[in-house]
């Protein structure tokens, strides 16, 4: 199934990573009317790579390095943590292309990573013997580029022909090379692309659309392709044609091809901002139709005869209103011809939202939250006319865990993988196929760290304007409840993204078996219970996200299982900024902060990086009405010099092309000027992961949990 662009929002926003030129050393973009910023020293510090900003930089590194990161127990941390991520004992998740099954992996051999593959009578075996198609790190070596895997897209339905999408130091930009997986060599004269924030889908074996850097104007502020075109092999990208070309304010231009075989359609997507699009169904001589479904559409996707649409807002529509959050669907054809009689398969209630859903070849699984809990629903298409979509359960959980299922072949059968993970229940993979029987189990994850010394724990606390917010508490099963507890707590608290239970063995290893307790709030903000949920803390109401968590900080010292002298918070990118708000409105609450890779200057965010990209989350700073209420969650506007703040640690990456390193860079500087407590460290490598390899991943982890644990113990 092909889904609407904005149902990949977030991985733009988190790594992640949700696009692919490396960000160029400038301080303003010379397109746009910046601000005022006479009030602002630190300007040369947005210049990424000018000399003068890395020396700063590295005396910063030097700093945090020697107060944080050199002592015999940071070792330990960092050590313990890399063993997790380095361990061969991990499931090699994944994904089903003609006969073999493909994975992407990263280990203490092979930091870069190997792009690999191997047969499902294989997979199955505690220890697969697997064919290395890439391997990255031989890659780099040979061609003296430190390059990090951003992915593949390989033509149904021979998958000989694939796209390959690699990386400089792990920045959003790529370059794309065509890579033959009969001959295992990259295509000589085939198609290839330089380094951009690029696009690239396969039409056919001698054609692809390309959204890529065309030239002047061809990008939009956003630094996304504004233009999408048709590009024919052996033919130069300057005679591509061009299919749509979208306006300089749009967020981003693409097209693909649903291949699904007898039912091959061309779409093309116009993103207009973060939350809002339309889809067009490109037919003969180019002729784009436009699907009449709402801008702000959560999803939109086709699968054989069928068409799938999520609502963000309701939708009054053929004499029905569906209500936000819903899930509906219609035969694709009857839409398209005027029919507007929708099934809902899925609508929210106060408590429970739509986490998302998977086809297989003949049923659609629904995976839906209830308190953040997970649930899985099977339903069957109607075989015939005047017939009701059928439904029926799928798996169990254990309490306060997470599973998920997710179609293997859905043009052919109804296989599926089902993962089960809980905070302390290390993940298992199942494998199964609907109307077979139970999925049985495949993969184990292994113990990090022993979990039979601890509990989990849901709660609710009540947020300034008396909404119910929920989190998680995991903790020993013996906690004294006296406020002795050093306890980390964990948010996000935006672009509709749900935190779920989840196991950690770095969390495992380097926070709780040291004795501390972690918490992880659902804050307004995110998706936990739908939309409305991230819509209670859009633009204007942003600051309800951070009451939010502020309540639930001030619920766990209210529960003694902490106390503000052993509290401490940790989040990173929208997360980030969520901690730069910690600091300056709630500093009273808290003994250290972690933020990472963080938007902070939210006066100029719209002229750093990608940040155009999420006016529609924030607001557009350069309006003096929306300035108005942006200045209230705008850290690095709103510290004051004299008054007191609690430590703080700033981690971030030169390659960030998203948020970019400026933010934190800024900050930090400015509380260092106004004599606060703040450290800094940024990595050279690693783009808004903050990590290239696994080694830089433990190293920042580490840094980021003996920090806290230093100033919270």
């Amino acid at each position: 199934m092909k889904l609407h662009w904005i149902a990949l929002a977030a991985c733009v926003m988190l790594a992640a990573a949700c696009s692919r030129v490396e960000q160029k050393p400038v301080a303003v973009n010379p397109n746009k009317t910046s601000p005022a910023v006479v009030e602002d020293p630190y300007l040369w510090l947005e210049e990424t790579d000018s000399a003068k900003a890395l020396d700063w930089v590295k005396a910063r590194n030097a700093e945090s390095v020697k107060a944080y990161g050199s002592s015999p127990e940071f070792d330990k941390t960092r050590d313990a943590i890399l063993e997790v991520m380095d361990s061969d004992a991990r499931i090699p998740y994944v994904s089903k292309m003609g006969t073999y099954y493909y994975n992407f992996w990263k280990d203490k051999t092979n930091p870069r990573g190997l792009w690999r593959r191997t047969t499902f009578a294989e997979y199955r075996k505690e220890h697969p013997k697997w064919e290395t198609l890439i391997d990255v790190d031989a890659l780099g070596k040979t061609e003296g580029v430190n390059w990090v895997w951003h992915g593949s897209d390989c033509l149904k339905p021979d998958y000989r022909h694939c796209l390959v999408f690699l990386s400089r130091g792990g920045a959003d930009a790529s370059v794309m090379r065509e890579f033959d997986l009969t001959s295992k060599t990259f295509v000589k004269d085939g198609f290839s692309l330089p380094e951009a924030k690029l696009q690239a889908n396969w039409i056919d074996k001698d054609r692809i659309y390309v959204g890529t850097d065309f030239g002047p104007g061809s990008m939009t502020k956003s630094s996304y392709p504004r233009i999408v075109k048709e590009w024919k092999r052996g033919t130069p990208l300057a005679d591509a044609t061009t299919v749509y070309e979208g306006k300089e304010d749009d967020l981003s231009i693409s097209a693909y091809r649903d291949d699904t075989p007898g039912f091959e359609r061309d779409f093309v997507s116009r993103a207009i901002d973060f939350w809002s699009g339309e889809n067009f169904l490109r037919g003969k001589d180019n002729k784009l139709t436009r699907i009449d479904i709402p801008l702000d559409a959560a999803s939109f996707g086709t699968h054989r005869e069928w068409m799938t649409v999520q609502l963000r807002n309701a939708w009054t529509v053929g004499g029905n209103t569906y209500p936000s959050g819903s899930l509906i669907a219609i035969k694709f054809d009857d839409f398209m011809a005027g029919k507007r009689d929708f099934t809902v398969l899925f609508a929210p209630s106060e408590t429970t939202s739509l986490a998302g859903h998977s086809w297989t070849r003949h049923h659609l699984i629904l995976d839906t939250l209830h308190d953040v809990v997970s649930k899985l629903e099977v339903l069957t298409p109607p075989l015939r006319p005047g017939t009701e979509w059928k439904r029926a359960a799928l798996g169990g959980a254990p309490a306060l865990s997470t599973i998920s299922a997710g179609g293997i072949d859905a043009d052919h059968d109804d296989s599926y993988f089902l993962t089960v993970s809980g905070f302390l229940e290390p993940t298992t993979l199942y494998y199964g196929a609907l109307g077979q029987g139970e999925a049985k189990p495949l993969k184990h994850s292994p113990s990090f760290f022993d979990a039979s010394k601890y509990r989990v724990q849901q709660d609710f606390a009540t947020s300034k304007d008396g909404t119910r917010v929920p989190y998680f508490v995991i903790g020993p099963k013996d906690m004294k409840l006296d406020g002795g507890n050093p306890t980390l707590l964990y948010g996000y608290g935006g672009f509709e993204v749900s935190l779920q239970p989840s196991y950690s063995g770095s969390v495992g290893r380097a926070w709780l078996d040291k004795g501390g307790v972690y918490a992880l709030a659902n804050i307004r903000g995110g998706g936990e219970y739908g939309p409305r949920w991230h819509q209670a803390a859009l633009k204007a109401n942003r600051l309800r996200a951070y009451e939010d968590f502020a309540a639930v900080a001030q619920d766990l010292v209210a529960k003694k299982i902490t106390s503000q002298a052993h509290l401490g918070a940790m989040g990173g990118s929208n997360g980030g900024l969520l901690m730069g708000n910690m600091l300056t409105l709630y500093p009273q609450l808290w003994s250290a902060i972690v933020c990472q890779v963080p938007l902070l200057d939210m006066k100029r965010y719209t002229h750093l990086s990608a940040g155009t990209s999420w006016m529609a989350e924030y607001g557009d700073p350069d309006k003096p009405d929306d300035w108005a209420f942006i200045k209230t969650f705008s850290p690095y506007q709103n510290v004051e010099k004299g008054k007191k703040y609690p430590p703080l640690l700033f981690t971030t990456s030169t390659r960030d092309d998203r948020v970019g390193p400026h933010q934190a860079r800024k900050m930090a500087a400015r509380m260092l000027e106004y004599g606060n407590g703040a450290s800094f460290y940024e990595n050279i490598e690693g783009g808004h992961g903050a990590a290239a390899d696994n080694k830089q991943a433990a190293f920042m982890s580490a840094l980021g949990y003996e920090y806290l644990w230093t100033h919270l113990k």
